[in-house]
């Protein structure tokens, strides 16, 4: 049986790309390694992984939670780098 280390190695994207994933789509961690895998392998699919993170960290501007918003640009930060067909956009 596969754990979820196991599919998580298998998937191209890291550990809290997955998180920002599973928060947008509200899926449990697992279900969103199969998300993010296929949309990483489908055309558009990064730009809409990257529209997710940035739809997480505008929420949780909304919600003032700075530490979270912080995070996440991280995670957004080392997606464009990882996946350097997009480009940085402007989040303030």
């Amino acid at each position: 049986m596969l754990t979820y280390e196991d599919c998580l190695e298998m998937c191209e994207l890291t550990p809290e790309e997955i998180e920002a994933i599973a928060e947008h789509e509200h899926l449990q961690r697992i279900q969103a390694i199969a998300k993010a895998d296929y949309l990483v392998h489908t055309e558009g699919g990064e730009r809409m992984i990257r529209k997710m993170i940035i739809d997480d960290i505008r929420h949780a501007q909304e919600r003032g939670d700075a530490e979270h918003e912080a995070d996440l640009k991280q995670v957004l930060a080392l997606f464009i780098k990882t996946h350097p067909r997009h480009n940085p956009v402007n989040l303030h």
